[in-house]
This record gives C-alpha cells, structure tokens and sequence, in this order.
C-alpha cells in the first residue's frame, strides 16, 4: 500500500513538475499583451514628442505605433509626414551616399501611415533601392532592408529582387546564420534577413535558406529564451526574432524557441519596465531604442495573432493624404500643373553616384525627361534648345498645340513644334533671331538661366534683381563677368533660389549644358515653387 502511495505521489509530482516547466509556454500563447502595447505607445508619444527622419525617434516609433494599432492623433501623423517632407528638401532627397537603409526605413514608415514612398513632398524613397550597387555598399543590411521596403511597400521590381536575395543567400553562413561581420551567425542579422527572404520563401532556394536559419536561431536562443549580439545579451535582438517568426507565420512558443520553459515573449519582457518603456539591456534602464523595437516585435505579435498582414505587409495601411498638399505659390499661373508619378519604376544604368540622380529619378517617373532605349540616361550629355524647351512645358503640364508659329525652323510636324508654340505662346522662350529658334542648338547655361526665370516666374517666383543685388549674387564666382548682360538678371534669378547649383567657384555661362545638370534645375525649380 505504501508502495502504491509513494508511486502516485510521484506521478503526481512529475506532472505538476511538467506543468511548471510548461507555464511560462502556456503564457506566451495566452497572454494578453494589449496593455502592454497601449502603456508603451502611451510611452513612445509622450517621448517622441515630434518624430522626423532618424534611427531612433523617427521611423521606427512610426512603424510601431500605426503598426501596433495604438490610438495615435491625427496631428502627430500630419506632423511627422510634413517634417519628413521638410528634412528632405534641405538635403535635396539626398539621405545617405552610404547607408541605403535611410531610404529603406523611411519608405516603410511612409507607406505604414499611408502614404506614397515614391512622392514624398517630390521625393522618391524607393528610387536610391534600384541602385544595386550603392546598395550593397553597406554590407548585407543594405539589401535586406532595401527587399524588406520593396516587397512590404508593393512596388517590387523583379530583376532588382532576384539580385538582393542572390546576394542575401551568398551570405549565409555553414551554420545557417547571417552576420554584419565576421564568421559567427548574429541573431539580430539572421533574424532580419528571415524577414527579409519571409515574402520570396515559396522559392526552392530560399525555403531551404530559411529553414537552416530558423535552426541557427534556435540555437543561438539562451536558456532564458533570449540571445546574445556582439556580447550583449539585449532585447533588441529578441525582438528583431519575434519579428521574423512572425513574418514567417511560426508561432512564437514554437517548440524550437522554448528553452529550460522559457519563450520569447517571456524573455522580452523580462526587460519591461513599469513605466512602460524596455531596456537595453538588463539593469540598463529605459531604452528608446529598445522600446521602439519592443513595440515593433509586441505589434507583429498582437498582428499575428489577429490574422492581419505582418508588420512590414503594408498592404492594408489606410490611405494617407497629406495635410498641406504642395498645389504652388499664390502667384503661380493657373495653367501650371506639374504631372503626377506615373505607376512604374524607373531606372538608369548611369547615374549611380550622380549628384542630380534624385532630381533625375523624380522627373523621369513624372514624364518629364526621357532616357534612352539603352538604359541609359547620358547625364553628361548636352542637350539641345528643342530638347530643353520640351522639358519645360512638360515639367510645367502646360497644355499644348498650335497653328502657326513665327519660326522659320520650326516646321509643323517636327517632334518639337507643339512645345515651342506653348513655350513662345507663354513668354517662357525667344529666338535667336526675330524669325529663327534653332532647335537643334545646344541650350548654354545663360540660355537655360533666362528660360528657367521665366518658368520659375509662372510657377510664382517674382523676385527682380538692381545692378547691386545682381553684382552681390554673382561676384562669388570668378567668371561673373563673363556673362552676357542679358543674362546677369536671370543667373542671379537662379542662384538666388537655389536653382542652380552654387557649390563650384565658376558660372561658365557660355558652356552647353548637360542633361543631368539640366534635370536638377528643373527639379529645384519645381521643389522652390512648391510644386514637388
């Protein structure tokens, strides 16, 4: 009898032993963490008071918030929308020459609070990503986040995909990982490029990557459940776990992601402080990196559990229309009407590293410049008076057509007659003589000044210029006086708006100008009458 009796006792124990080690498995599938999401919103507004582009501050407490469907006011999107939009004005659209991430990462918060990653106050976020090149610069970050922004954004271009995961599976390791550097797998990289490879897994190929990478993550998982980067056992990197499982569609308490009872989930709330924020690392502190992140895992989570789109699927984002839409200047010409971004994606094979690439890139998606059946774009090009006349009256959407016209070498017919009738019948272009156009001229840089003055004059820059005001403008230059007399005005005109670029020491007024140049005045233009 007492035989039977130490034997069910110890079944008995066994079992609630198995319940114990169970628990914390059973936690993470039931846990309610709604609260915890509204406590770390509630968090991240009252600290990121005003977000704008940045790695912490910015995109990811936007991606965190609108992702984690946390009540947020209708200000603080209009507000971030409109500082983003007003960063990149000053830099041009120029985010980064190195870190290609920058375009990644404001791509996807635009596109999370439902706005349009290829126009963004006339900037395009997803252009720089065609770059394969300068993407790949920054190592193997660079095409994870550029496929994560392409695919969760909609906008993937085939070609440039099948490079990026080409470029991602060379880089995995034996061990099945991924690292920034090295030769042992980093779980925050892995962890990333499972997202990353998540949208292409139907793939042979990259169904086996991520099957050996999800392994390499479960074993780099600790005994408390987390992990541990370059020698930091962080909540970062945790995070950045629950993330890609989740865009994996693999539960969080799956059984490989359960170590001595501990789960993920347990693990990144061990970094939780009550204040609603989480650490760094353990006895850290608030951490608003860890926090934005945190929010960003707890988001993929709840999002997961609901059966809506992952975190980076913004597919179902509610459409965004800007609170101050860019419609010109009061002064503007009422036939002024810049065209929209058509639906494609263009590219060029010649312009990476181009100083007016943006520019390039923005104009070409609208149908204002043209390459060539090449591929190319030819920035280094000249270009000619017909050639630059059409640009205007495109970038301007002036309408066209006409009859009669009072140059001679301007034949009805010809590819270019309609945009010389509207460009003459507008006052924006003369002749070089009463009766003559020459079309096929090269357009000089004085020629272009005086053409773009007269452009930037019906989009509703009015500003005129005395011999002083001219002479203070252009005297920077060492060949300002080399300017023909009726051009002076109009190169002040320009240099003042930041319609030409002032960053060389010479005007070289009489020089051709180049398409790529061209392209960037023309954008400036466009950008300083706030049409772009």
């Amino acid at each position: 009898m007492k035989i039977v009796i130490k034997y069910c006792m110890a079944i008995l124990l066994i079992v609630a032993l198995i319940s114990l080690l169970m628990a914390p498995a059973a936690m993470a599938a039931d846990t309610d963490i709604s609260s915890i999401i509204a406590d770390t919103a509630a968090y991240l507004q009252e600290t990121v008071t005003a977000p704008g582009i940045g790695q912490t501050g910015g995109e990811w407490a936007v991606i965190a918030l609108v992702r984690s469907g946390a009540a947020i006011p209708d200000g603080y999107i209009t507000s971030y929308y409109d500082k983003v939009s007003d960063q990149l004005d000053i830099v041009r659209g120029l985010l980064s020459t190195v870190k290609y991430s920058e375009y990644s990462r404001v791509a996807l918060a635009i596109s999370a609070i439902g706005g349009d990653p290829r126009d963004v106050g006339g900037y395009d976020m997803l252009a720089p990503l065609m770059d394969y090149d300068s993407t790949i610069n920054q190592g193997i970050n660079g095409p994870i986040f550029a496929l994560i922004a392409l695919a969760g954004t909609g906008n993937i271009n085939e070609p440039v995909a099948e490079r990026y995961i080409s470029f991602i599976l060379d880089g995995q390791l034996e061990d099945g990982g991924f690292t920034l550097t090295g030769s042992n797998a980093d779980p925050d990289t892995t962890a990333m490029a499972l997202t990353a490879l998540s949208y292409f897994r139907s793939r042979p190929d990259v169904a086996d990557a991520v099957g050996r990478a999800t392994q390499c993550l479960s074993r780099l998982q600790s005994p408390k459940g987390g992990f541990t980067s370059f020698s930091s056992t962080n909540s970062e990197s945790v995070s950045q776990v629950i993330i890609a499982l989740c865009s994996l569609g693999i539960p969080v308490d799956d059984a490989r992601f359960i170590k001595g009872g501990n789960t993920l989930l347990g693990n990144l709330m061990s970094y939780y402080l009550k204040s609603g924020c989480f650490e760094h690392e353990s006895g850290g502190g608030a951490s608003l990196m860890a926090t934005e992140q945190a929010l960003c895992a707890l988001a993929a989570l709840q999002r997961s559990r609901n059966g809506q789109n992952t975190l980076y699927d913004m597919s179902d984002a509610p459409k965004f229309t800007p609170g101050a839409p860019q419609n010109g200047l009061s002064g503007k010409h009422p036939d002024v009407s810049v065209p929209g971004v058509a639906d494609i994606l263009v590219q060029f094979d010649d312009i990476s590293g181009n100083d007016n690439k943006t520019a390039i890139l923005a104009l070409a998606e609208r149908g204002v410049v043209t390459g060539y059946s090449s591929g190319q774009f030819a920035p280094f090009q000249t270009i000619t008076r017909a050639e630059f006349t059409a640009i205007i009256v495109r970038a301007l959407g002036l309408p066209t057509g006409g009859k009669e016209i009072a140059f001679s070498d301007v034949p009805a017919g010809s590819w270019f007659f309609d945009y010389v009738y509207t460009a003459s019948g507008y006052g924006i272009i003369q002749g070089r003589s009463p009766d003559t156009f020459d079309p096929a001229g090269l357009i000089t840089r004085q020629e272009a000044a005086v053409i773009l003055q007269h452009a930037a004059m019906l989009c509703g820059l009015n500003e005129t210029f005395d011999d002083t005001a001219i002479r203070n403008v252009l005297s920077q230059f060492t060949d300002y006086r080399t300017a023909a007399p009726w051009a002076s005005g109009a190169l002040a005109f320009c240099y003042y708006y930041g319609i030409f670029d002032d960053s060389g020491i010479e005007i070289m007024p009489a020089s051709p100008a180049l398409r790529g140049e061209v392209a960037g005045m023309v954008y400036r233009m466009l950008v300083k009458s706030k049409l772009l």
